[in-house]
């Protein structure tokens, strides 16, 4: 089962206090931006959080589960979606604990 597009838009909704919030369609579901750093993927309507210490300690006790298969566990958000608040702190932790994205090569011009 594909993501909805609006569940995706509401999730950036629910998250917009933690900082610049956008998404992206990669391999048929979304993943979750904050600033440059991949934060959580959206697959078949489910919110997967990279895994931190600090997402963790906020956390405490949680799900973990693979966003596809052969993926490593993320934290899987069920219940807490409904609470900004909550979420919102649970995303500026992970953002934080994220290293930058390596920057990209630039390409070579194609040989004519």
């Amino acid at each position: 089962m594909a993501t909805d597009l609006s569940f995706v838009q509401y999730l950036c909704d629910q998250l917009q206090g933690a900082g610049p919030i956008s998404y992206r369609k990669m391999f048929g579901e979304y993943a979750l931006y904050c600033g440059s750093k991949v934060v959580a993927l959206v697959c078949d309507n489910q919110l997967f959080i990279k895994p931190t210490p600090g997402g963790r300690a906020v956390l405490g006790t949680s799900a973990e589960a693979p966003p596809y298969p052969g993926a490593k566990p993320y934290f899987l958000i069920q219940d807490q979606i409904e609470d900004r608040e909550w979420m919102t702190q649970l995303l500026r932790v992970t953002a934080s604990e994220l290293p930058e994205p390596k920057p990209k090569k630039p390409r070579k011009p194609a040989k004519k």
